[in-house]
């Protein structure tokens, strides 16, 4: 499955490939995982359900479009294009 890795930190967004959602967890580097619809197509935004009390402890933040910014590693999946991604994305 297609999907979009973006990392705050280091202002990051990749196409990787993942087996399945279970995977993901994995990948933002907690369990307490939460998704968001971005846009009408069922593009979803999965992140750390719990970043926004985090605190510190998590690196990095960004912005898709009006959302509440997302604090740490996030999954996008979905037919979202990478290109577009980026021109609504905003890194803080």
């Amino acid at each position: 499955m297609r999907a979009i890795l973006i990392i705050p930190e280091t202002q990051s967004i990749s196409i990787i490939e993942i087996a399945n959602k279970d995977e993901i967890p994995s990948l933002i580097g907690f369990n307490t995982i939460e998704s968001e619809a971005i846009g009408t197509t069922g593009d979803r935004l999965y992140f750390d359900e719990e970043c926004f009390i985090r605190g510190d402890t998590i690196k990095g933040r960004f912005q898709i479009d009006t959302m509440i910014p997302v604090a740490g590693k996030a999954v996008i999946t979905g037919s979202i294009d990478i290109n577009d991604l980026k021109s609504r994305i905003k890194f803080m």
